[in-house]
């Protein structure tokens, strides 16, 4: 167990360290112009660790010991060194923990070639925390986003819905996907509470989002099953489309999401003029591309 002092040094240390880093070293904007306190305040080192501000206010103020997990998220957002690390652990009177990395997900070839064979329907596959993991030319003409141009470890859908403007107009009630995505996040964190890419995600959204931080703390829980979606399309108008969750035994946390129009409805027209709008796109020179 720590002892006081070496909880009043903790403490030290953290403020310390949190001086040391403007907003834009840990992804957040710099908006205030003067700030009354050098570095990082309180609350967003909180929040980017996905702790409460009266949590870390008593650390600083060396009034309780952090469990391990706290610690790995304190290193990773303050972006401390490996002795920076071991000294935050021993201060605290814990082993030195190693995060917990996620193994990255592979595709798993059955659900690619399903996704594959639908070339009029949109088919996304989706990793353990709403990764975007492969998609099928249509999902990238019915969200209106070239995947290929975000970096992999930011191809997230959840993220595309609180980041890109074009992601709340195309949804017709884009609050209620908003949250529904929020609360199946929730669901599938609990099997890794600790996992160091949940954290960073939760962390940025909530700095970034007033909802999204709202959304996740009122900790509503949703699985990933289906229902139906109404979409503003700039290009097929409005589509009423069904959406399901294909799962494959050999990776639950993998699953193929598909988005369905009954036949010879408005929304089924509106999927085969897309469908072939996009072929089009896909036939035409670079230079002749309509953006």
């Amino acid at each position: 167990m720590a002892s006081s002092a070496h909880l009043n040094e903790l403490g030290e240390f953290l403020k310390a360290r949190r001086a040391e880093l403007g907003p834009r070293a840990v992804g957040l904007p710099d908006t205030d112009g003067r700030r009354r306190v050098a570095g990082l305040r309180r609350e967003e080192v909180a929040v980017l660790a996905a702790i409460s501000t009266d949590y870390y206010t008593r650390l600083e103020q060396g009034r309780i010991t952090p469990s391990a997990s706290v610690l790995s998220a304190l290193v990773r957002v303050l972006q401390l060194s490996d002795d920076q690390r071991d000294y935050l652990f021993e201060l605290a009177g814990r082993e030195v923990g190693r995060p917990r990395r996620r193994a990255s997900q592979k595709v798993l070839p059955q659900l690619l070639t399903v996704m594959n064979e639908l070339s009029a329907t949109p088919g996304m596959i989706l990793g353990r925390y709403l990764d975007i993991l492969a998609w099928n030319p249509m999902a990238a003409a019915l969200f209106g986003t070239d995947f290929t141009k975000i970096p992999e470890r930011q191809r997230n859908y959840i993220r595309q819905l609180f980041t890109d403007p074009a992601m709340k107009s195309l949804y017709a009630d884009w609050e209620n996907s908003a949250r529904n995505a929020v609360a199946v996040l929730r669901r599938r964190a609990a099997a890794r509470p600790d996992d160091p890419g949940l954290a960073a995600l939760v962390g940025e959204l909530s700095v970034q989002d007033d909802q999204f931080r709202q959304w996740w703390g009122g900790r509503q829980v949703a699985p990933r099953t289906g229902g139906i979606k109404v979409f503003d399309h700039p290009i097929a108008g409005e589509l009423t489309l069904d959406w399901d969750a294909l799962t494959c035994e050999a990776d639950p946390d993998q699953q193929l999401i598909i988005w369905i129009a009954e036949p010879g409805s408005h929304s089924y027209e509106g999927l085969r003029f897309l469908s072939s709008w996009a072929g089009a796109r896909q036939e035409r020179p670079a230079s002749d591309t309509i953006n």
